[in-house]
């Protein structure tokens, strides 16, 4: 009996190891190419301002449009009662607006509350816009999971982490990662609809 212990410790402990691998891969490598759209993925919002990682993410795709890298940038994610009415989508768009961003370069899916729904949304835009290929911009440890999740919907994705921000991403990042970690296991375990995987989703995308 104590060995079959011991060899599922070792299989628990190779499969985090694994998926610890692939995050930190994913995270430390740019994808951008030319492609149809951008999407960012929502992150907090503090009464109609981006918080610094979303101003990040939302940086970075301004980056991307003034390179010609994609003709039209998607914002995602919603926002909750405490919101006053904001959603991140929306704090996005007026970003990439005060930025030169056109306002009919810019789609704001103001509905999703957390990385699942907001893939399901961008699957939907694409369809309708007609966009094959989609640079999905988020936090370098968040991109793994939000592959896994696109290729699940149908979607041809590039991923293309923000910027580093210095002494809060040094104190967040083994955080963010095992969130990502968890997280990625219950999607593969299909415990999308558990109180897991809903704990561990909450409001951080």
């Amino acid at each position: 009996m104590r060995w079959l212990v011991v060899v599922v410790l070792l299989l628990i402990c190779g499969w985090f190891a694994w998926v610890y691998r692939q995050i930190e891969a994913t995270a430390d490598v740019d994808n951008a190419q030319p492609a149809d759209a951008i999407a960012v993925f929502g992150a907090a919002e503090y009464s109609g301002r981006p918080s610094p990682v979303l101003h990040a993410r939302l940086d970075k795709a301004v980056s991307l449009y003034d390179k010609e890298m994609a003709p039209v940038i998607v914002t995602l994610g919603g926002g909750s009662d405490k919101d006053s009415g904001k959603t991140e989508a929306g704090v996005g768009r007026d970003y990439l607006l005060a930025n030169g961003v056109p306002f009919d370069k810019i789609i704001a899916e103001t509905k999703s509350f957390d990385t699942e729904e907001q893939v399901n949304s961008l699957a939907y835009i694409a369809k309708r816009e007609g966009f094959h290929h989609i640079i999905v911009v988020s936090d370098g440890t968040h991109l793994f999971r939000i592959a896994l999740l696109c290729r699940r919907a149908g979607l041809d994705v590039y991923t293309s982490p923000r910027a580093a921000l210095g002494r809060i991403d040094d104190i967040d990042r083994a955080k963010r990662i095992m969130h990502e970690m968890l997280s990625y296991t219950a999607l593969r375990m299909d415990l999308r609809a558990s109180r897991l995987h809903l704990w561990l989703e909450g409001r951080s995308g």
